[in-house]
C-alpha cells in the first residue's frame, strides 16, 4: 500500500508532467505560428519591393546603380542585377543568410533578362537587413521559455495544494478504519466528506455492518454450538448417575437410561450436522458466480417439491415469471435459500393445505416469495440468528441463520414475516439484477 507522502509524490509528478507537456505543446504551436507567420511576411514584403522595381524602372541596369543608395533608406534594401550562366536553371530563389557579426539577411532572386549572344542569364536580387525581426521572434521565444518556467512553478504549487485537498478525506477514511478492530467497528462520519467520496464510505460503511452482523452471528453460533451440545450432555450424564444410584438396578432400568441417551446423542447429531452445514456453506461463499438461466433453474428444483407434496398430501403450486432470466450468481447459495425457504413451509403447512412459490421481475430486482398455509412466525424474535426456533420446530434452529448468510453473500435482501390474514408466512428473497 502507498504512504501519504509516496501517494502525494506520484500525483505531483503525474499532474506536472501531464500540465507541462500540454503547455509545451501549446507554446511550440504559438511559436512555431508567429515564426512562420513573420517570415512569410518578410519574403512577401520582398516580393512586393521587387514589383514596386519591375514598375517603377522599366530598365533596372540603368537604374538601379543610381538608385542604390535611395533605396537603402527609404525601403532598406539592396538592389542589384545578378549575371549567372545561361545553362543554370530558371527559378525564383529565396535566400536566408547570417554574417560573422550575427546579422540575418533575407534575399530574393527573381529571374530578369536572358541573354541569348552573351549566353548568360540575369536576376534581379533584392535583400534586406531582417536582423530586428529575428530579433523579436528571439525576444518572444525567451518570453514563452519563461511563462512556461512560471507556469510549471503554478503548476507544481497548484497540484500539491490539489493533492493536500484530494488526501484529506481519503486519509480521515484511512485513519478511521485504522482505529477500528473486531470490537470498535463504527461507520464513518459522512458528514466530514465531500460529496464525491460519499459512494466510496457508504460502500465501507455497508461492509463494515456486514462484518459486524458477521461476528455477532459468529459469537452466537460459537455459544449456541456449545449451550446445543451441552444441554444433551447434560441430560446423559444426569440419566446415567440416577441409574447408578439405584440399588435394584434391573435391565428394564439400563434399557431406559440407554434409550435416553439415544436420545440425546440424536439431539447432538442434528447440532453437529447442522454446524456442519455451515462450514458447508463458508466453502459455497467461495464459489465462483456462473451466469444461469435463473428461471429454468427454479422450475427444475420445483418438479422434486411438487413430488413432495403429493407424498405429504399437500397443494403447491408455483408460477415462476419472466420467461427467462439469466444472473451472475453463485448456484448452491440460492439453492440453500429455497430448499430452507421450502423446507420450512412444507414443515409447517398441515395436509390439504397450500404453498405457494411465486417469482416476478420489478425494476432492477428478482423476487421470489414463499407462501404457506402455516402456523406464521413470532415476528419479535429474530429467526435469522443462529439457535433461535420457534417452539413447534424440532430443529436446532441454523436452518434461517444459513439462509440469511448465504443472502448476505449474494448481496440480497432476505425477509421473513405473517400473511395480513394471519394464516401463515411469507419468506422473501429479492435479488439486485446489476
Amino acid at each position: 500500500m502507498f504512504s501519504k507522502k509516496s501517494i502525494r509524490v506520484n500525483f505531483l509528478i503525474q499532474l506536472s508532467i501531464a500540465m507541462a507537456m500540454l503547455l509545451m505543446f501549446f507554446s511550440t504551436i504559438i511559436y512555431t505560428y508567429i515564426n512562420y507567420t513573420v517570415d512569410k511576411r518578410m519574403d512577401e514584403q520582398l516580393f512586393e519591393h521587387a514589383n514596386y522595381l519591375f514598375a517603377t524602372y522599366p530598365n533596372l541596369e540603368k537604374s538601379l546603380p543610381s538608385q542604390k543608395e535611395i533605396l537603402r533608406q527609404t525601403l532598406n534594401i539592396d538592389a542589384n542585377i545578378i549575371t549567372t550562366d545561361y545553362k543554370a536553371k530558371i527559378e525564383t530563389s529565396v535566400i536566408k543568410t547570417k554574417n560573422i557579426y550575427n546579422q540575418y539577411f533575407i534575399e530574393i532572386h527573381i529571374p530578369y533578362q536572358i541573354d541569348r549572344d552573351t549566353k548568360t542569364k540575369k536576376y534581379l536580387s533584392v535583400k534586406t537587413n531582417v536582423t530586428e525581426s529575428k530579433e523579436l521572434q528571439t525576444g518572444v521565444y525567451k518570453n514563452i521559455l519563461i511563462v512556461n518556467i512560471i507556469g510549471m512553478v503554478i503548476i507544481v504549487i497548484y497540484a500539491y495544494f490539489l493533492s493536500s485537498m484530494l488526501l484529506s478525506p481519503i486519509n480521515t477514511i484511512k485513519m478511521k478504519l485504522s482505529n477500528m478492530d473486531e470490537h470498535m467497528l463504527k461507520n464513518i462520519d459522512l458528514s466530514s466528506l465531500p460529496n464525491e467520496f460519499y459512494p466510496v464510505a457508504k460502500a465501507i460503511n455497508s461492509l463494515t455492518g456486514r462484518i459486524r452482523n458477521y461476528i455477532k452471528y459468529q459469537k452466537e453460533l460459537f455459544i449456541g454450538s456449545a449451550h446445543e451440545l451441552k444441554t444433551p450432555l447434560a441430560v446423559m450424564k444426569t440419566k446415567n448417575q440416577v441409574t447408578m444410584l439405584k440399588k435394584d438396578l434391573s435391565t428394564q432400568d439400563l434399557k431406559d437410561a440407554i434409550k435416553q441417551n439415544i436420545i440425546s446423542i440424536d439431539e447432538m447429531n442434528k447440532a453437529v450436522s447442522s454446524i456442519l452445514n455451515f462450514g458447508r456453506q463458508e466453502g459455497a461463499h467461495l464459489e465462483e458466480p456462473q451466469n444461469i438461466d435463473v428461471i429454468e433453474f427454479l422450475k427444475n428444483k420445483m418438479e422434486g417439491f411438487k413430488l413432495l407434496a403429493e407424498s405429504q398430501k399437500k397443494n403447491f403450486k408455483y408460477d415462476i415469471k419472466p420467461e427467462n432470466l439469466n444472473l451472475n450468481i453463485q448456484p448452491l447459495l440460492l439453492n440453500q435459500i429455497i430448499q430452507n425457504f421450502l423446507q420450512n413451509a412444507f414443515k409447517f403447512t398441515p395436509k390439504n393445505h397450500n404453498i405457494w412459490f411465486n417469482t416476478k421481475l420489478k425494476k432492477d430486482n428478482f423476487i421470489i416469495e414463499v407462501i404457506d398455509e402455516g402456523i406464521g412466525i413470532n415476528e419479535e424474535k429474530d429467526l435469522f440468528a443462529p439457535f433461535v426456533r420457534s417452539k413447534e420446530s424440532s430443529g436446532v434452529g441454523l436452518g434461517l441463520f444459513l439462509a440469511k448468510s448465504a443472502a448476505e453473500a449474494l448481496d440480497a435482501n432476505i425477509t421473513l414475516k405473517n400473511r395480513n390474514d394471519a394464516k401463515g408466512t411469507i419468506a422473501t428473497l429479492i435479488l439486485h439484477i446489476k
